[in-house]
């Protein structure tokens, strides 16, 4: 038990560093709105501030209490997360480093709507005449934190399809 709450701690701790060090490195080197290059054509890096959600929703809303909010819904996330990851089991390991994942992107933009109010996002991919918006590392890790959560509803394991087939087998049989 132990081994799994210090997985926790010491990855999570990882990835929130990277987070904030990589974001420390983009205020402290890359003028706001200005862009760098890396690859022609297809990714910058571009200092932006995102005042919103995930893909800048809710960024036009206008409220002095609009960033204390985002924090409080992202504290109730961060809260939820825990609780689930203390109720998997050991064996979901997928599910595990997904949470973790989660969690540490979850608590690396609160830093930000923290200090800044707004979140700092700096990666900018587009090809031709499309474009993802700017996102952060924070933002990768919640997302194949989700990417792994989702994979492993896919994979169903062997006792859970045994258990489920005999659940429904034992419902049929009692109609």
């Amino acid at each position: 038990m132990k081994i799994k709450y210090l997985t926790l701690f010491l990855l999570a701790n990882v990835l929130i560093l990277v987070d904030q060090y990589s974001k420390f490195l983009v205020i402290t080197h890359l003028p706001l709105y200005h862009s760098i290059e890396v690859i022609e054509g297809v990714f910058n890096l571009t200092h932006i501030r995102n005042p919103g959600v995930a893909f800048g929703l809710f960024a036009g809303l206008e409220s002095q209490y609009k960033a204390w909010i985002f924090v409080f819904i992202s504290t109730v996330a961060i809260i939820a997360i825990l609780v689930i990851y203390h109720h998997t089991p050991k064996e979901h390991r997928m599910v595990r480093i997904a949470l973790i994942l989660i969690l540490s992107g979850a608590i690396g933009n609160v830093i930000d709507r923290i200090v800044y109010q707004e979140v700092i996002d700096f990666l900018d991919i587009f090809y031709e005449g499309y474009h993802w918006p700017a996102f952060n590392f924070a933002d990768s890790c919640i997302s194949i934190g989700v990417g792994l959560m989702i994979l492993d509803l896919f994979q169903k394991h062997p006792k859970q399809l045994l258990s489920s087939h005999a659940t429904k087998e034992s419902l049929d049989d009692r109609q």
